[in-house]
């Protein structure tokens, strides 16, 4: 299986980084936090939780990848849409037909204005729809579209990571870990 990385860049919405990497790992995927911060690791959350991550982004190759996710937050998601390298590898992945998966400000600050959400359905956070005016805005938890997984914000967290290992693992394998944690939609 490839490796998946959550992107962390100062100010991500913890909840909405730190979600997706525990189901996936608890599914058997391979996980990995990558810090877009130059010259550390350490990256510090909207709400004052410093994770130590587990890469940065120069050792991150497109090629081994399944997933890239974004968490949103503010100003998380505006730092990442400031990373060249990163967006640089969103769009070779898109071009790869690989998968993406953002949440929360990530899809109208990130995505949109790379043009990644064209055409496709999509969902986050209520107020920033105007960054990608092309996708197809949706009052739900979580969209997938063409590879592309969206999700609202921190509430729909536990569910936008579920639709990830839905994905990539099957209905069954995202049923067993939600029932596992106790969790019900």
């Amino acid at each position: 299986m490839k490796k998946s990385y959550v992107f962390l860049a100062d100010g991500f919405e913890e909840i909405e980084a730190l979600t997706p990497v525990d189901v996936m790992r608890r599914a058997g995927m391979e996980v990995l936090t990558v810090s877009i911060m130059e010259g550390r690791k350490a990256v510090k959350g909207a709400h004052g939780v410093c994770i130590d991550a587990d890469v940065q982004i120069d050792s991150v190759e497109i090629e081994d990848a399944e997933w890239l996710v974004l968490p949103g937050g503010m100003p998380g998601a505006t730092n990442l849409a400031g990373c060249s390298k990163l967006t640089e590898l969103l769009k070779a992945q898109q071009d790869a037909g690989g998968k993406i998966a953002a949440i929360c400000a990530s899809p109208g600050v990130v995505l949109g204005p790379l043009g990644l959400l064209d055409g496709r359905e999509v969902t986050g956070y209520p107020g920033f729809e105007g960054g990608a005016p092309a996708g197809k805005w949706r009052d739900e938890a979580v969209c997938e579209s063409g590879g592309v997984v969206t999700g609202r914000g921190p509430g729909a967290a536990m569910a936008f990571a579920l639709a990830i290992v839905k994905s990539t693992l099957g209905s069954e394998t995202s049923e067993r870990i939600a029932s596992e944690m106790l969790w019900h939609s």
